[in-house]
């Protein structure tokens, strides 16, 4: 048996080896991102390429080359997207982009869309998909079918076509390809970068020695003493083998002395460049750059012994708001030499340093110039130190521009506002049903209004809500609200769907005031097909199965089994779950309209055949969503279906007559598996369908005769 402290210890170690292992897992993760790409994935996006070159970070790409020739980048939108799909998880897509910015080809590398999954297919989301080939990033993409192509008032809009019953997925497919492909774009492409915030007055003016234009705020020195270097690093200044720095202590207190400036704005680069110069560089520079001019005083200069022209350097650099902007060599003093003004002092080292466009640089904001030192102590041991000096340019130098650009809405937003026909709808139809609730007994004392009352909006659910507005609740729904509660409950997932957002608030809502009933026998699509499939075997007079009360009882606990099975398999695998959802024949059924293969439709038929001779046969025994449903409605405020005392002793009418056999024999209502059809009190609140009135009253008009209280014409 150890001791306790080699016991402590031997933990200690397991709890630190485990981490590391962990460590490492993630760092293989994040460096093999694209390792689930092979090279064949790429080659078909891009056939002609002859090598791939290393990944690229910020943002994540692997760019593709015949020979030297850039052909263009292939990248995974879950690098560069957050958006969840229906199913609450991201679609997961491979793009090409080639070097003009025109999208080549993309590629489905993972996604759990249950409606291209078990319902469609994946042919027609590779077909949306297709759609994007050739079309370049700077374009609008509407998903809009009836206006498929190129706007012809050619203001840069693409129309492309949508996916019928799947509105929501291809939406979030279109914002996630535009998205990640902007962000490419704007990273490595030229041309794609965004507007600018300020634009240089080319009005202001004025000749400038150097030295005014020091005086003036528009030429930034700076410098670091001794003193400053000795206090940033551990070792004497002395004991560092760095020559050049030993060269710069030995002949100033101020070893470091740069100056720079901001050379786009007139008053700067035509000052120090002379007229000639500034207007080459404004030839050299692209739409959106900027021009950095730097240079030093002295034996110690910003670029490293081992710099070469045109490259970025390492021992200078710049930021600004906290994150770093590129500065490149732009080698501009090649083939000739700096015409500075007169009082300019003698430099060691001068440069133009260029600022892309993407770099999102603002020169009217606070702008950093950093120097990163590295001495070496020995040939083993370096000590580094940063030193940075802020600099702003004076900003009536800028015309600062009010248009900010404008950001879309969020996608859930736009699906409100384009579908404020179904919501308006579904709204209506909930304050029905809502009303008929409430006042559920005047309601009902009107027979013969609340079956049309009932079937009018049954029939609505039917056809507007399930097939038109795609309101048809699934099991599949609570997979996704207790998976986001695990992972992190993100409200705009959701949100995606209105109408079915709408609908679980008002179901979710009910059910702690009247139970399940709401939405089993009012507001369900399939469940209404089971009613119509029951009235139709009425119709035909077909023999209705009575099943015995104690098999009916064993088989109403199925339901609830079902319902742990699926939900327990959402957490074992979304994948495996969605498959076993497909009990529900409800995508079947409302979402695809019966437009499927031929097994699902077998069997979503089938049951509403068994319906015919079993009422509500799939939501009494076989529903996972009706047990869910059942499972929260236990804690409903109300119980006021109408009972009389009469109820079960002697009169079983209500009981006998309620096909959905959710009535005790007691006269008690069973409210885990009522639906309320109210059509038990229907019967208690008219005088010609209550077994106990029509009782009553014979006994009392038999009294009448025999006193002869009434005429005999009036019984």
């Amino acid at each position: 048996m150890p001791s306790f402290p080699l016991f402590k210890t031997a933990v200690h170690l397991y709890q630190h080896t485990c981490r590391a292992i962990c460590l490492l897992f993630c760092l293989l993760s994040s460096s093999l991102a694209f390792a689930q790409v092979s090279e064949t994935e790429i080659r078909t996006i891009f056939p002609k390429l002859t090598r791939i070159g290393e990944m690229q970070q910020n943002p994540t790409v692997v760019p593709v080359y015949q020979l030297d020739q850039l052909l263009g980048y292939v990248f995974e939108t879950n690098d560069l997207t957050n958006l969840p799909g229906f199913s609450g998880e991201r679609v997961n897509l491979l793009i090409g982009m080639d070097a003009a910015g025109m999208i080549v080809k993309i590629n489905v590398l993972n996604h759990h869309e249950p409606i291209f999954l078990h319902g469609l297919g994946e042919q027609p989301m590779i077909e949306f998909l297709d759609q994007y080939e050739g079309i370049t990033v700077d374009k609008r993409v509407i998903v809009d079918s009836r206006h498929k192509g190129q706007d012809t008032e050619g203001s840069g809009t693409v129309y492309i076509d949508g996916v019928t019953k799947a509105t929501v997925s291809v939406l979030v497919m279109n914002d996630t390809v535009l998205s990640a492909a902007l962000q490419v774009a704007r990273a490595y492409l030229e041309g794609f970068e965004r507007p600018p915030t300020v634009t240089v007055r080319e009005d202001v003016f004025q000749p400038y020695s150097w030295q005014q234009l020091e005086s003036n705020g528009l030429l930034r020195p700076w410098s670091v003493s001794k003193d400053q270097l000795q206090e940033r690093f551990p070792l004497a200044l002395e004991d560092y083998q760095d020559p050049e720095l030993q060269q710069a202590l030995a002949q100033s207190d101020l070893p470091v002395r740069y100056y720079y400036a901001y050379l786009n704005t007139p008053v700067t680069g035509k000052n120090l460049l002379g007229e000639q110069d500034f207007t080459r560089l404004k030839a050299v520079l692209r739409p959106g750059e900027h021009a950095l001019l730097v240079a030093s005083v002295g034996d110690y200069g910003f670029l490293e012994p081992e710099f070469r022209r045109g490259t970025v350097p390492s021992r200078l650099g710049m930021s600004q708001n906290g994150l770093p902007v590129d500065i490149r060599d732009l080698d501009f003093f090649d083939n000739s030499q700096p015409q500075l003004p007169a009082d300019a002092p003698a430099f060691g080292e001068l440069r133009v340093f260029r600022i892309k466009a993407q770099s999102g640089f603002n020169p009217s904001q606070p702008m950093s110039l950093d120097l990163d030192l590295d001495l070496p102590r020995n040939h083993l041991i370096r000590d580094q130190a940063q030193f940075e000096d802020s600099y702003q340019l004076p900003v009536d130098l800028f015309d600062i521009n009010v248009i900010e650009e404008v950001k879309p809405l969020p996608l859930w937003q736009r699906l409100w506002l384009d579908r404020w026909l179904q919501i308006t709808g579904l709204v209506l139809t909930l304050l029905v049903v809502t009303a008929a609730f409430i006042w559920q007994h005047r309601l009902s004392s009107h027979s013969r209004l609340f079956h049309r009352v009932r079937w009018g909006v049954m029939l609505f659910t039917l056809g507007f809500i399930g097939i038109y507005a795609q309101g048809q609740l699934s099991v599949v729904n609570i997979y996704t609200l207790l998976l986001q509660l695990v992972k992190g409950f993100d409200i705009q997932v959701f949100l995606l769907d209105p109408v079915l957002f709408v609908l679980w608030t008002y179901v979710f809502i009910t059910l702690f005031l009247w139970g399940r009933g709401v939405f089993c026998g009012w507001l369900c699509p399939f469940g209404v097909l089971q009613e119509i499939a029951a009235k139709m075997g009425g119709l035909l007079k077909l023999k209705q199965v009575k099943i015995p009360p104690a098999v009916h009882q064993k088989l109403q606990k199925l339901k609830y089994l079902l319902l742990v099975v699926l939900v327990g398999s959402a957490f074992w695998s979304v994948s495996l779950a969605e498959r076993l959802a497909e009990l529900e024949p409800f995508k079947t059924a409302i979402t695809l309209t019966f437009i499927r293969s031929w097994p699902f439709v077998v069997y979503a038929l089938l049951l509403l055949v068994v319906g015919m001779f079993i009422h509500k046969f799939f939501c009494r025994y076989l529903c996972p969503l009706g047990a869910g449903l059942a499972v929260l409605g236990r804690f409903s405020l109300f119980r006021w279906l109408h009972r009389r005392a009469e109820c079960g002793s002697p009169c079983q009418l209500c009981k006998v007559r309620c096909e959905i056999d959710s009535i005790n024999k007691d006269g008690s209502v069973d409210y885990n598996e009522c639906v309320q059809c109210m059509e038990c009190i229907v019967i208690l609140n008219n005088d010609d369908q209550c077994a106990i009135e029509l009782s009553q009253s014979k006994q009392r008009a038999k009294a009448a005769r025999a006193t002869g209280e009434i005429p005999l014409q009036q019984l």
